[in-house]
């Protein structure tokens, strides 16, 4: 364990000792190049901000104390100055940058590193200090349980448990993330594949920006580095004010007083969810579940939404006149007498939604959306060769009948396909309704055929009759049955004379 570090930080700081201030860089630079190349996918950008890094460690030596972990503290301003860069230089979607994912690596499970690693640098720096300290010495210096105790003043069995903790904190970050792991396999990936090797020469440009106190650096560095200093301040002065508002809590003040003073978290992006209609799905009481992809950018001030309803086989849905005021946002569809109301948590990765109805002023149904890089695709709708009749098969074709009686009969049509190994896609069609396209699942056993939309709102089931031309069967809501028939057609017949 390098426990020199304070000490050469010391010699620099009382005699400007240049070999001691090269040694530490030497020492580090591996550390610092591999989370700014991971935050901004950029090899040029990220030794920009690593000889950033160790400018300001130079400025900052001396107010380093003897316990400070170094490595933590440079794995922390490396975070720093990576999203000052992020917000300069690069685009909002840097998670999906294809540099990274084209760079050489020592990967031993890459499905879970691949992962996790657009992830990776937002889950640490959420963590604690002491949380974050104990990880980089852990899997990134590579030092033993005890040797991590030490560097944090406490003992072995203290640095486990904490180590323990932070790594199952990480796993349920990513979990909420869509990434499903375990905490040793994160602990795995993590172990070998951290640290990368920084372009050869890039110490000794950190050690001569650095030492020349920006002289030897670029104007794009230097830029980065005052930046980066800005935000660190900031964040001391915010741990500040968060410590002020708890005190002012805690003697009657109001959760308006946090609200006020931390920043407002940035809603846009890509968001999935899964929304839960109640006493709308098959059984007595069971809700439906429809899964939609919610996608917010803001242009010139003014947020534009739009919505895939996968269960509904809709594709962007827009969403009118949003506004968002923390911690509320609000939308509405005209047409369909639709409003949106929901509220975002205080880390900006959560908002659960609700959708009204306007003149009833009802909820029809509630969402909990949280961010996603991979979004559920909006199912593709059969193609008309892909459902046209063929020999061999019962069910494909297209189908029509009526769910309902009297003044509540209403249209349905389902377009069927069954592919060579025997299964089924199906798209229901409901012309009086929001039902365009919707993909539905197909049960067959020969005689009896269940249909079930992709969202869970309700179920067919019936029999073949008549030669196979006909479905007789019960539409099966809540607990509920009502009778229902579809009867095999010609769909360009059917499409004409329902024109006219």
């Amino acid at each position: 364990m390098a426990n020199d570090d304070m000490e050469l930080v010391r010699q620099f700081v009382t005699s400007q000792s240049e070999s001691a201030f090269a040694a530490l860089v030497s020492r580090y630079t591996n550390l610092v190049y591999s989370a700014a190349f991971r935050r901004v996918g950029n090899s040029q950008l990220a030794e920009e901000i690593t000889q950033a890094v160790f400018t300001i460690l130079a400025q900052k030596a001396d107010t380093l104390n003897k316990k400070t972990v170094l490595p933590g503290w440079l794995y922390r301003s490396a975070c720093y100055v990576s999203g000052h860069a992020i917000k300069q230089e690069l685009r909002r979607q840097r998670r999906e940058q294809e540099a990274y994912m084209q760079s050489p690596s020592n990967q031993e499970d890459p499905a879970v590193w691949s992962q996790i690693t657009p992830l990776l640098e937002d889950a640490i720096m959420r963590l604690s200090q002491a949380d974050r300290d104990a990880l980089v010495l852990r899997f990134v210096e590579g030092h033993s349980l005890k040797e991590v105790g030490a560097a944090l003043g406490a003992s072995e069995a203290a640095a486990k448990m904490r180590v323990n903790r932070a790594l199952e904190k990480l796993r349920v970050y990513f979990s909420r993330h869509g990434v499903n792991s375990t905490a040793e396999t994160i602990a795995g990936a993590m172990s070998a594949n951290f640290v990368m090797a920084a372009p050869p020469a890039l110490a000794k440009m950190s050690t001569a920006a650095a030492l020349a106190k920006g002289a030897a650096a670029s104007t794009s560095t230097l830029t980065l580095a005052k930046g980066a200093l800005k935000v660190m301040a900031w964040s001391k002065t915010k741990t500040t004010i968060v410590g002020v508002a708890i005190a002012l809590l805690s003697i009657g003040g109001t959760t308006m007083v946090v609200n006020t003073l931390l920043p407002v978290p940035d809603i846009q992006g890509t968001w999935e969810g899964t929304a839960s209609v109640p006493n709308a799905g098959v059984g007595p009481g069971e809700p439906a579940k429809d899964t939609g992809v919610m996608r917010i950018t803001k242009v010139n001030g003014v947020y534009q939404v739009t919505y895939d309803d996968i269960g509904m086989g809709e594709h962007d849905f827009p969403i009118d006149t949003f506004t968002y005021r923390y911690p509320n946002l609000h939308g509405e569809i005209a047409w369909a007498d639709r409003s949106f109301v929901g509220t975002v948590n205080r880390s900006g990765d959560e908002i659960t939604w609700k959708v009204m109805l306007r003149r009833e002023n009802a909820v029809i149904a509630t969402t909990v959306f949280r961010r996603t890089n991979n979004p559920t695709p909006v199912p593709e709708p059969l193609t008309d060769a892909e459902f046209a009749p063929r020999a061999g098969s019962d069910l494909q074709g297209f189908w029509a009948g009526t769910f309902g009686r009297g003044k509540y009969a209403s249209d349905i049509q389902v377009k069927i396909a069954e592919a060579s190994d025997g299964t089924f896609r199906a798209d229901l069609y409901d012309p009086y309704g929001f039902t365009n396209s919707q993909p539905t699942a197909v049960s067959y056993d020969g005689t009896t055929v269940k249909l079930t939309p992709m969202d869970g709102l309700g179920m067919f089931e019936g029999r073949l009759h008549n030669g196979n031309s006909e479905m007789a069967g019960v539409w099966i809501q809540n607990g509920f049955s009502s009778s229902m028939t579809l009867t095999q057609a010609n769909y360009s017949e059917f499409q004409m004379r329902t024109a006219k």
